[in-house]
C-alpha cells in the first residue's frame, strides 16, 4: 500500500461501511428493547423497530435475516446466564464441584437482576405468556449450562434422598416471581416488602439457610 505525502497510510475504504454496518446492528438491537418497553412483547414488529432504530426496515433483513434473529439476539444479550453472570458461570463450570456458598451467589445474583432490569421483566412474562421459538432456544440452553451446575452441587452436597433439583426448581421459580411481583404489583409478598433492603435482605438469608440445612442433612445420613 502507498503511503501519503505525511508518510501515513491511507485508511481502507472499507473500514467506515463496516463501522456504519456495526452501529446499525446494534442500533436495531437496543431498538427492540425500547420497542419492548413502550408497546410489550405484541409490539415488536419489524415496522416498530425500524422506525425507533431511525433506519430503512430492509435493514433488518439484511443484518438479521429476519425478525426472529433480530430479537433471539436482543434477549441472548439481556439473559443473566448468558450475559451478565457469562463470566462467573464460565469459571464455575471449569470446577469440579461447586458449593453452596457459588450456587446462593448465582441465584441472589439473577434475583437482583432481575429485580433491577424491567426489560429481563418483560422478557419472562413474555417467555411465560405464550410459545416462542427464540425464546424456547434460550431456555434450553439455560437448561443445559444448569445441568451441568446441579451435577456438581450434587457431588458437594450430595443426593442422599434429598430431591436438590426440586429445591433449586422451587427457590429459582420464586425468586424469578418475587422480583416480578415486586416491579409489576409493588405490594408486599407474605409481609415482605421486596422493594426494600431489609426485605431482599430476608430473601437472601433464608436462600443460604435452605442450602445450609441440605447440607447439614446430608452430613447427618
Amino acid at each position: 500500500m502507498k503511503q501519503t505525502k505525511t508518510g501515513k497510510k491511507p485508511r481502507k475504504t472499507t473500514a467506515g461501511p463496516i463501522r456504519e454496518k456495526a452501529r446499525t446492528m446494534k442500533n436495531l438491537v437496543a431498538a427492540v428493547g425500547k420497542v419492548l418497553k413502550k408497546k410489550g412483547y405484541p409490539g415488536l414488529t419489524i415496522a416498530n423497530i425500524a422506525v425507533e432504530a431511525k433506519v430503512d426496515r430492509k435493514l433488518v433483513y439484511a443484518y438479521f435475516g429476519n425478525l426472529d434473529n433480530l430479537v433471539e439476539t436482543y434477549i441472548t444479550e439481556q439473559d443473566y446466564w448468558k450475559s451478565k453472570a457469562k463470566k462467573q458461570i464460565a469459571k464455575l463450570l471449569e470446577q469440579d464441584q461447586m458449593s453452596k456458598e457459588e450456587m446462593h451467589g448465582l441465584l441472589f445474583g439473577q434475583f437482583e437482576t432481575v429485580l433491577q432490569d424491567k426489560t429481563l421483566q418483560r422478557i419472562l412474562q413474555w417467555e411465560l405468556s405464550e410459545p416462542n421459538t427464540s425464546l424456547r432456544k434460550l431456555a434450553d440452553a439455560r437448561e443445559e449450562v444448569g445441568e451441568e451446575l446441579i451435577q456438581k452441587l450434587e457431588k458437594n452436597i450430595g443426593k442422599d434422598g434429598l430431591d436438590i433439583r426440586a429445591v433449586l426448581a422451587l427457590q429459582t421459580a420464586g425468586l424469578y416471581y418475587l422480583a416480578i411481583h415486586a416491579k409489576s404489583n409493588g405490594s408486599t409478598f407474605c409481609g415482605i416488602d421486596i422493594n426494600e433492603a431489609e426485605g431482599r435482605k430476608r430473601i437472601e438469608k433464608t436462600l443460604m439457610d435452605i442450602l445450609e440445612k441440605l447440607d447439614e442433612k446430608k452430613n447427618q445420613n
